[in-house]
């Protein structure tokens, strides 16, 4: 399997004033009608990938997060821990049933790996 980059995530200290201002500068519709409040970005476009809006954690600043994909994602989660990584938040099933993990590469910047569901 290719590891394409297939979603970006905006993490910030003020998703609502975050949401606010790329809808108002790019008119991109964004919603938060999903079990975790997650903030949706339509950008209203085929082209590019989707992302959303999600709270940044109190101890960091505002980033943006890309997630790549991958077949196994506790197996790539140990093969990025053995090339140095470090393991933010481990594989995960989300409500819609997706699967995801976050870590920072070796250098400190945060990453994600996705399986997403099949639907």
């Amino acid at each position: 399997m290719a590891h394409p980059v297939i979603q970006f995530q905006i993490l910030s200290k003020e998703p609502d004033a975050t949401a606010g201002f790329y809808s108002d500068l790019f008119g991109w519709t964004v919603r938060a009608d999903n079990p975790m409040g997650y903030r949706q970005i339509d950008t209203g476009s085929k082209e590019g990938i989707p992302g959303g809006i999600w709270p940044a954690p109190p101890q960091s600043p505002n980033f943006v997060q890309l997630f790549v994909a991958v077949d196994d994602v506790a197996g790539s989660v140990k093969k990025a821990e053995e090339l140095g990584a470090k393991l933010l938040i481990p594989p995960t099933t989300l409500p819609e049933g997706d699967e995801m993990a976050v870590l920072l590469d070796p250098q400190g910047m945060s990453f994600a790996m996705t399986r997403p569901a099949k639907r």
